[in-house]
């Protein structure tokens, strides 16, 4: 019942992670577009009322002017009916907060712990966990706070340091966990800034504006650093997210560096849309993001195998996954944690092992099956499987 009850929460979270985070995202991309897209307002009277910019849109049916105000109409009161974009990205990073404790914590075992990586407990795992992500923040706050105004040094230190932590992470979890780790550390950073410097920026300033106060500019200029930097995390964040579904990623050699290239492909692609907002169009940015991704998918590509010698008998194939497999893609799974097979997937008979003989012979060879290897599979039979598979996958002897 437990294991039931963990997979009714695994899937309601994802769910609703997934629904805040594109209410999030959503909500960034048309900011960050309406900021970079202002034109003059046409008005000279709106010029007066304190308009920086406007755009005019149409959607739905209709027809919009947004305008902005930098510290709100002239000689009126400003509204008490404002909008704020907070509530987005808590319910984001609770969601996926709660959902990596669900998935990481609880199932350290099989989805964080590496035992050929690192040696750790479940508890040791966790602790480690909690540890990098404070401690990602920390470092990135401390950059930003003594770095303002220095946007170029300070984003060449924060990728260094964002490499550094993806090859740290390497070091203690499962690639997996890695991976998922670096994406709840930059979420905890774009969550954070919201939280810690964002919205108090925008209070403080609401505050000044309704008490007929001179307006601080500075927390305005750091929430606009910060709500600048959350815009570049977004699709490597994203690309972490579902990274998880494709093991030819982070089961890689150098996962990490993998991961390197396609969040530094990422932030090229979004940086074109930003510029595009502002009616500079560089297609060498996408160009650079897909080249660089090419280039991965060629220098991955999965080398042939050897087909020749000896036929592998389908029954030494079927021991093998007996032995190491069916724990958990069986009909009514023995592995604890599993309370039906993964995705499925079952292998029991031989009509199930040959439906599924390609991406058996997959992820047993990238690595990520079995997980964790708590089966305890061997190289040879990892070898074997991949000689089974070349051969044509017969299912019979």
């Amino acid at each position: 019942m437990e294991t039931y009850l963990l997979d009714w929460a695994n899937l309601l979270l994802r769910w609703l992670h997934l629904i805040t985070g594109i209410a999030w995202i959503g909500a960034s991309f048309y900011f960050v577009m309406l900021d970079n897209s202002l034109k003059p307002p046409k008005k000279s009277a709106d010029a007066g009322r304190g308009v920086f910019g406007e755009l005019w849109a149409v959607h739905g049916g209709g027809f919009y002017c947004s305008q902005k105000f930098p510290t709100g109409p002239k000689g009126e009161p400003l509204s008490d009916d404002l909008h704020w974009s907070k509530w987005e990205a808590y319910s984001t990073w609770l969601s996926g907060m709660s959902l990596l404790a669900v998935v990481y914590w609880i199932g350290a075992s099989s989805y964080l712990i590496d035992p050929k990586v690192m040696a750790l407990t479940p508890a040791a795992a966790v602790g480690i966990s909690v540890a990098f992500l404070a401690a990602g923040w920390v470092v990135y706050d401390f950059l930003c706070r003594s770095l303002m105004g220095k946007d170029g040094l300070m984003s060449a230190l924060l990728f260094i340091f964002v490499v550094a932590c993806d090859w740290a992470l390497h070091q203690l979890f499962s690639a997996r966990g890695a991976y998922i780790h670096v994406g709840a550390m930059l979420g905890t950073m774009m969550a954070a800034n919201v939280f810690f410097h964002i919205i108090p920026g925008q209070k403080r300033m609401v505050e000044q504006i309704r008490n007929g106060l001179p307006v601080d500019s500075r927390p305005g200029l750091i929430g606009k650093q910060r709500s600048v930097h959350n815009t570049y995390f977004t699709l490597p964040v994203l690309f972490i997210m579902i990274s998880n579904h494709y093991p030819m990623t982070y089961s890689n050699a150098n996962g990490w560096l993998v991961l390197v290239v396609m969040m530094l492909a990422g932030v090229l692609i979004r940086q074109f849309f930003v510029l595009r907002h502002r009616g500079q169009v560089k297609w060498w940015l996408p160009a650079a993001g897909v080249a660089l991704i090419a280039t991965l998918m060629v220098l991955m590509a999965p080398r042939p195998v050897d087909a020749g010698g000896d036929k592998v008998s389908f029954s030494a194939v079927r021991q093998v996954l007996a032995q190491r497999c069916t724990a958990c893609h069986a009909d009514t799974p023995t592995q604890a944690g599993f309370a039906q097979p993964p995705k499925g997937v079952v292998l029991q008979q031989p009509e199930q092992i040959g439906q599924h003989a390609a991406k058996i012979a997959e992820t047993v060879a990238s690595g990520y099956m079995p997980l964790g290897n708590l089966t305890g599979i061997t190289d040879a039979e990892r070898t074997l499987i991949a000689r089974w598979h070349a051969q044509g996958a017969r299912v019979s002897d």
